[in-house]
């Protein structure tokens, strides 16, 4: 019973994805939908799609761009959207139909990335090169203490190394 809005992919997948969950989930209400722009929004634009997924009446909404585009895009209308904004990378894709998932046991056996990265090299190689490890990296500096992030007053994110 919680009215959602879905942002991000295009609008055939949009379009196909909220049929498919729909036939899945009877009662779901989807109260609204917008295909990506695919390209970094202007400010005009994000209070425009920020009113446009407040009138819809949605209490939650799905951003599905990809990672880091969807991460960066909550964080950007966190101020805009009082909701949870989920992000849920290619789950709009594997959804619709369109984006093959993993078998069964490479899903429990944690292997999904693998299969990923075979049927799409050329775009996942450097987020599983460089960008896996910078995060694992910085979530271990941080449970020991190491790093921590803190805010400016409420405005951009600063970042804090401390030792000893």
């Amino acid at each position: 019973d919680v009215p959602i809005f879905l942002f991000g992919a295009t609008e055939d997948m949009l379009q196909q994805f909220a049929d498919r969950l729909c036939e899945r989930f009877e009662g779901l209400r989807i109260v609204g939908k917008r295909a990506s722009a695919f390209r970094q929004i202007t400010p005009e634009e994000r209070e425009e799609l920020a009113e446009e997924i407040r009138s819809s009446g949605a209490e939650m909404c799905f951003v599905g761009l990809g990672c880091p585009r969807q991460e960066i895009f909550a964080y950007e209308m966190k101020e805009h959207l009082s909701m949870p904004l989920i992000a849920v990378g290619a789950a709009f894709a594997f959804h619709a139909g369109m984006l093959e998932q993993a078998p069964p046991w490479m899903q429990k056996n944690g292997l999904e990335w693998f299969f990923r990265l075979t049927r799409e090299p050329g775009r996942l190689w450097r987020r599983y090169l460089y960008l896996n490890p910078a995060y694992v990296s910085l979530l271990a500096l941080q449970k020991l203490g190491i790093y921590r992030r803190k805010r400016d007053g409420g405005q951009s994110p600063s970042k804090e190394l401390k030792f000893g």
